[in-house]
Order: C-alpha cells, then sequence, then structure tokens
C-alpha cells in the first residue's frame, strides 16, 4: 500500500502570540548565522496573519514582501523591523556570554 503525505505548512499552527514567539525562538536559535532560518519563520509568521495587510503596514507591495522572504531573498533591516512592529514582535540584540 502506498503511503500518501501531505505538506506540512508551519504556518497552518501559528495561532496565538505563544505559538509564534515559541517558533520564533527556536528559528533564531537554529538559524545557521546567516539569517535564512529566520526570514523563513518571518515569511511563515506573515502568512499565518494577513500577509496583504502586512505588506500594505511595512510600506511595500505583496509581492516586494514574497520576494524578500523567499529563500533568494535578503530583506533589508529597516524592513525586518517594520515587520516585526507590525507582527507585535519585539527585537532586542544583547551581547553574548564570554565563551
Amino acid at each position: 500500500m502506498a503511503e500518501t503525505l501531505s505538506r506540512w505548512d508551519s504556518a497552518d499552527y501559528l495561532e496565538t502570540e505563544e505559538d509564534i514567539r515559541l517558533y520564533l525562538e527556536a528559528c533564531i536559535e537554529e538559524d545557521a548565522g546567516d539569517g535564512a532560518l529566520i526570514r523563513h519563520a518571518l515569511g511563515d509568521i506573515a502568512r499565518a496573519h494577513n500577509f496583504s495587510a502586512l505588506a500594505r503596514e511595512v510600506g511595500v507591495s505583496r509581492e516586494g514582501l514574497r520576494k524578500a522572504l523567499s529563500a533568494e531573498g535578503n530583506p533589508s533591516f529597516a524592513l525586518v523591523l517594520k515587520m516585526a512592529r507590525a507582527l507585535g514582535l519585539d527585537l532586542h540584540l544583547t551581547p553574548r556570554k564570554a565563551a
């Protein structure tokens, strides 16, 4: 009997602010240092919300936001900050502990 698989989309499970916080924290922790996983997570969070409304709120087109958050995208720091604020997220930078 052939096994059937369905596509899993994390955006379908980001229903509460706590879900989003935990997901984003995990992605930040697991990111390889190039920001790709964080960019992907922001895209998932945006899709879990109203993507078009978010694009309008941050001042870009829906297609521009999609491209910025794609695997080939490279969103500006300003765009990331605008997205964070629009999604009700805060960005905090803290010094690393000495190794």
